[in-house]
Formats: structure tokens, C-alpha cells, sequence
């Protein structure tokens, strides 16, 4: 049986990919940060009896991080990992402390970092396995008012494409899945790094913002859809690069070879919402 971990599994796509997993002949060690909220996953993979073992995981301390995957390897070689745990947050830059923008790379970027640098070595040596990122839609096109998390899934997205290279020649696949808004906890885990102010002079910013997940909570994308095309992306008999997840993903994909970057750098001007929302429709495809 396959081995694969996942990491960030309490809840959302890192519970759903673990089951769908589990459910479809994969050894799943589920990685989280805080045992106490294990009951939901446990629970879920008891009532269908699945090969789902959930360990201790902080992917932002590397003596758990060496610790986690000493466990994983009694059972094996890792043949999948899935890096999805992570942070968000809605704010300016100039609002942003540093502090928190720090650790939104600690955690998005750096953390997926040590778990790659665990299981690479063997997965080069045997010449096969196959790692998994969880980036997001706005890892493919930088975003206002999210620079913070847009930044750090740009870094992730950059390490997963020059990794693949690097990897290729070894037998070793490596994937971007780019969801869109998916419904998930990760709006109400963020909401300390998430700021909206009626009197700020940022505040039409925010609010677009805020629009934007608006039009993607009225799609309910479900966490489920994404185990899906994680499943999909590690067992296609041809490579694919990226995969993005959900009408807003893949809208603003194709945007981001058509659409100057100068011209959505003129969005940021004082527009009207009717004429900010005509725009992003014709660009991106997306209704707010």
C-alpha cells in the first residue's frame, strides 16, 4: 500500500484529501498541529475502517517536523506528500505588521520547505514519488489587500515549478493544485490578520476584496473537489503542472497570460463599481 502524508488535516481540504485517500488504497498519515482537534478525521475514518493514522505536525518547528516523518517511515517510504496546511489573512501592506507577514511565510512557504526537504532525499534515490502543493488562485495572480498570503503562495508556486524541473530528470512528479474560494475554515481561522475599516483610505480596496470571495461563496466549491483533482493530479499517466480548482481559479489563470499587468495595475484606480465589476467579468469571468 502507498504511503502518503498530509499535513494541515484538521479541517477543510486537509481533512477531505486524507479521506479520499484513504478511501482509494493510500496509507494516509494525517499531519496536524493540535491533536485536540483529530476527533472530526478520526471519526471519519473509523465509520468506513480507513488506513488513516493522524500524527503530531508542526510544520513550523522542524524537531516536529523530523519527528513526524521518523513515524511516517516505520511504515514505509513516503510515496505522496501533500503540503496544504496554512495561514490566511485580508489586509493591506501598509497595515500589515511585519511580524504577521513573516510568519505567513514561515507557515505557507518555510513550512512546506521542511516537509519536502524530509521525504526528497529517498524519493530521488528510488525514483519515484510524487509532492503536492497547495497553492491558491492568488498564487497566480498577485492580489490587493491580500499581499501578505498573495506573496507567500507566489513563493510556493515558484518552488513547485523549479522543483519539478529539478526533479523531473529523477522520476519524481511534482504538482500545484490552485484552488479558488473553497469552503473552507480557513476565512474564520484568519480572521485576526483579516482588517476591514469603513474609515480607511484603503477601505474600496477591501471591499473589492471582499466581493471577490463573495462571488466564490455563492459557487460553495467544497473542499472535496480538491481531493478530488489532488487524486487526479498524482495518478495521471501525463504530467501536469498546475491544476487549478474552481470557475474563479481558472478564470484568473487564463487572465494571467492575456491580461497585462499593467492594466490590472489601472484597476487599482478610483473606479466606479459598475466599472470595476465590468472589467473583472471581461478579464477574469468572474460576476461580483
Amino acid at each position: 500500500m502507498k504511503v502518503a502524508v498530509v499535513t494541515g488535516t484538521s479541517t477543510g481540504i486537509g481533512l477531505a484529501t486524507s479521506l479520499h485517500l484513504g478511501r482509494n488504497g493510500y496509507q494516509v498519515f494525517a499531519g496536524m498541529r493540535n491533536l485536540a482537534k483529530a476527533e472530526s478525521l478520526q471519526q471519519a475514518a473509523a465509520a468506513e475502517s480507513l488506513p488513516i493514522e493522524v500524527v503530531s505536525l508542526d510544520i513550523c518547528d522542524s524537531d516536529s517536523v523530523a519527528s513526524a516523518f521518523a513515524t511516517v517511515a516505520g511504515s514505509g517510504p513516503v510515496d505522496v506528500l501533500v503540503n496544504n496546511a496554512g495561514i490566511g489573512g485580508a489586509s493591506p501592506l501598509e497595515l500589515t505588521p511585519l511580524a504577521e507577514h513573516k510568519q505567513m511565510f514561515e507557515t505557507n512557504y518555510f513550512g512546506a520547505v521542511r516537509c519536502i526537504q524530509a521525504v526528497l532525499p529517498d524519493m530521488r534515490e528510488r525514483g519515484s514519488g510524487c509532492i503536492v502543493n497547495i497553492t491558491s488562485a492568488v498564487g497566480l495572480q498577485a492580489t490587493p489587500n491580500q499581499i501578505a498570503y498573495s506573496a507567500s503562495k507566489w513563493a510556493l508556486e515558484c518552488l513547485g515549478e523549479a522543483l519539478a524541473h529539478e526533479m523531473y530528470r529523477f522520476g519524481v512528479r511534482v504538482v500545484n493544485i490552485e484552488p479558488g474560494v473553497i469552503m473552507t475554515s480557513i476565512f474564520e481561522n484568519s480572521t485576526e490578520q483579516t482588517r476591514y475599516d469603513k474609515q480607511s483610505p484603503y477601505q474600496p480596496l477591501m471591499r473589492r476584496n471582499g466581493k471577490v470571495f463573495g462571488a466564490g461563496f455563492r459557487r460553495a466549491v467544497q473542499a472535496d473537489i480538491v481531493a478530488e483533482t489532488i487524486l487526479e493530479a498524482i495518478t495521471s499517466d501525463d504530467f501536469q503542472m498546475r491544476w487549478p480548482v474552481g470557475a474563479d481559479a481558472e478564470g484568473l489563470m487564463a487572465a494571467r497570460h492575456v491580461v497585462p499587468s499593467e492594466e490590472w495595475v489601472r484597476m487599482g484606480a478610483d473606479l466606479s463599481d459598475q466599472e470595476y465589476n465590468e472589467k473583472f467579468k471581461t478579464y477574469f469571468g468572474i460576476d461580483l
